[in-house]
């Protein structure tokens, strides 16, 4: 399943998406309604918008960050504003990244570049709110479970790769799996932008582990969300995938003499320059584009 459009969008019954489809937000309406990722800061009153139409009066009791990058804790310092009693959770690392100064100046200048792109480009339900510094309320480990009542849990996966803090969500009970970047990100035309930034090992290693469990529903970082039988099957379109993308930096780096700034531009012409939107913002593609092939210069044995 595919949708591009804005405004709560009911993936499943009780599971919404909030906001752009690009950079979404997602809410799990329970007796203790849980959110999942913030999105960008520029997108903070279409999130809260949708929120609120969703649940009324009622308010989120949870959310739960995936990871601790701009395009998902975005608007997260504007949830707990709007929401105080509301927890907010992540991976321990993610604590200690959002208390670093340095940290919270690039999410913010990165959000500023964000909203330039999307005001620029048009886009709809905009708000001039900026990045908010917050702190988290819990950390979660690989194996916590967190009770929502009426039977439902969240069930907490640590799935290091494309960042050291990256955690998936699982909701056995409806077959749901919040997965952002430990699964690959399927671009417009079908290509899949492999995620792993910090180990391909790991990332391989946690998205065979996530293919093995029973879900109905697939939530990956931006764009497309898969039920059914595609949720299932993009598991294998993201490992085959991931594995080219490996090959093809292996032979770049063999022909550059292992020099990472001379891969980067190369596989930049041939994964970034061609393709339409939407897709990454530049900046911080670049930024991921070297940690990629970063990772895999240095498992590979090149110094770097």
């Amino acid at each position: 399943m595919t949708t591009t459009s804005d405004g709560p969008y009911e993936i499943t019954p009780g599971f919404y998406r909030l906001g752009n489809s690009s950079m979404p937000s997602f809410l799990l309406d329970a007796p203790q309604p849980a959110l999942f990722d913030a999105g960008l800061s520029c997108l903070t009153q279409s999130y809260l918008d949708d929120t609120r139409a969703i649940l009324g009066q009622r308010t989120p009791a949870w959310l739960f960050l995936s990871h601790a990058h701009f395009d998902h804790c975005g608007a997260a310092g504007w949830f707990k504003e709007a929401w105080p009693d509301m927890r907010v959770a992540a991976a321990p690392k993610s604590a200690q990244i959002l208390a670093r100064p340095n940290a919270l100046k690039l999410m913010a200048q990165l959000n500023q570049v964000a909203a330039q792109k999307y005001f620029a480009a048009g886009g709809v339900r905009q708000s001039r709110h900026e990045f908010k510094p917050l702190t988290l309320d819990r950390t979660l480990a690989d194996g916590d479970e967190i009770e929502l009542g009426g039977g439902m849990s969240v069930q907490v996966l640590a799935t290091p790769g494309h960042t050291w803090d990256s955690l998936s969500y699982y909701i056995s009970q409806r077959g749901i799996l919040v997965a952002a970047e430990a699964v690959g990100t399927e671009a417009v035309g079908g290509y899949i932008v492999s995620e792993f930034l910090v180990s391909y090992d790991a990332y391989m290693e946690n998205m065979r582990r996530l293919a093995q469990l029973e879900m109905e529903v697939l939530c990956p970082g931006h764009h497309q969300v898969h039920t059914g039988r595609a949720a299932r099957e993009h598991f294998g379109k993201c490992l085959a995938s991931a594995e080219q993308f490996k090959d093809w930096v292996l032979r770049l780096l063999a022909q550059e003499d292992g020099q990472v700034e001379r891969v980067v531009p190369l596989v930049k012409a041939g994964e970034y320059d061609h393709r339409i939107g939407p897709k990454q913002p530049l900046a911080a593609y670049m930024l991921n584009l070297q940690a990629r092939v970063g990772t895999l210069a240095r498992e590979a044995g090149y110094p770097v």
